[in-house]
């Protein structure tokens, strides 16, 4: 018997929950401004103002009845909704983050294993649980319920035995959606959606499914492991599994970096100023690039110096603004070491970090 004609086993002694914050910035910014909510609400700079660049963040329900949606064109939003609906505000991401963090400390409260994947949206792995209930439903609904008292915006929540239904699960019914999907009712619960519907299904693969004649999860069913593994290889072997109900990937219990930095220590001790600053840039574009593997961004630099005579020298600022850009962390650092007057003193250790982390969102970077 080969590998792919062993029997799939479905694995549902998880509890897992999705929690997906509906229209997130776009709640936000109306609850900040309460007269955008009679607007078509759309994130992203007016376009009227801009030579018609700009890149669709998101819309609150109003804008996306019109079929806006994100990462359009700004100017669709101008061409689709009237006027005197249309409601533009650019993305306030340091707003967003303060609010997602808030959010984090009630999940924390319920577990300790859970995995955000953006700012507005975490998978929760409630199986064991901060509260001894062993009842996930009941836990989803405490969850929403608090999110809504406390911070006064609503989320949909998915729960299930695994990530890929709990995440189907909290699309199914927004917004302030609850639903849930058990072992029994997975196959028929998949065999009702599209494939479009799928969470991880693109357009382009999408688009081969369909050229073959599936277009529903009822169509993937009917075909076996082996059909699809010829066609599409792993991608093949993980349709098959998802569309039977089978998702066995961890919740990975969120560990945030508290802080990211590099530093120095010379053997014989520099006195040169271009050397200093030499080195100052290139950690500044090593912590950078830290920064953006993890998908990480910083809001204040730090820097270290230690002279010859050992003493060492701490200073920091707080940006504004979150960055990971190695020339805003460079010229930072270089600022707090002038305004340390140090420049003719001879100096053993040089250090830059950045601490007051928070994740990136992939809505972040610069469409325009």
């Amino acid at each position: 018997m080969s590998f792919l004609d062993l029997p799939q086993i479905i694995h549902d002694d998880r509890h897992i929950i999705h929690v997906d914050m509906d229209a997130f910035y776009a709640s936000v910014e109306e609850q900040q401004h309460p007269h955008y909510r009679h607007k078509a609400l759309v994130i992203a700079p007016d376009p009227r103002q801009h030579n018609g660049h700009g890149v669709i963040t998101t819309a609150n329900y109003k804008a996306r009845q019109y079929g806006i949606g994100s990462a359009m064109p700004a100017i669709k939003a101008v061409e689709k909704i009237p006027a005197a609906q249309l409601q533009f505000t650019p993305p306030n991401f340091p707003l967003y983050r303060q609010i997602s963090s808030q959010i984090h400390q009630i999940f924390n409260q319920v577990t300790d294993i859970w995995e955000p994947v953006a700012l507005d949206e975490a998978y929760l792995d409630v199986t064991h649980n901060k509260l001894a209930l062993d009842d996930e439903i009941r836990l989803a609904l405490i969850i929403q319920r608090t999110i809504k008292r406390q911070l006064r915006l609503t989320c949909s929540v998915g729960v299930s035995y695994n990530k890929f239904l709990a995440k189907m699960a909290s699309d199914y019914a927004k917004p302030f959606g609850r639903t849930v999907i058990t072992s029994r009712q997975a196959q028929n619960f998949l065999a009702q959606m599209p494939i479009s519907k799928f969470h991880g299904v693109g357009k382009a693969l999408q688009q081969k499914l369909n050229q073959l004649g599936l277009h529903t999860g009822q169509d993937l069913q009917s075909v076996s492991v082996d059909f699809l593994t010829k066609k599409f290889g792993k991608t093949g072997f993980l349709l098959y599994q998802r569309a039977h109900g089978i998702d066995n990937q961890p919740v990975k219990a969120h560990r945030q970096n508290k802080s990211i930095g590099r530093e120095q220590t010379f053997n014989r001790p520099i006195f040169n100023d271009q050397l200093t600053q030499q080195i100052f840039q290139q950690m500044s574009q090593q912590v950078a690039q830290t920064l953006q593997q993890k998908r990480l961004v910083g809001q204040t630099v730090v820097i270290k110096v230690r002279t010859v005579e050992f003493v060492t020298y701490t200073r920091r600022r707080t940006l504004e603004h979150f960055t990971n850009n190695a020339e805003l962390i460079f010229q930072v650092s270089q600022q707090l070491f002038e305004e340390l007057a140090l420049q003719t003193q001879p100096l053993r250790l040089l250090g830059v970090t950045m601490t007051n982390l928070s994740e990136q969102n992939f809505e972040e970077i610069e469409l325009f």
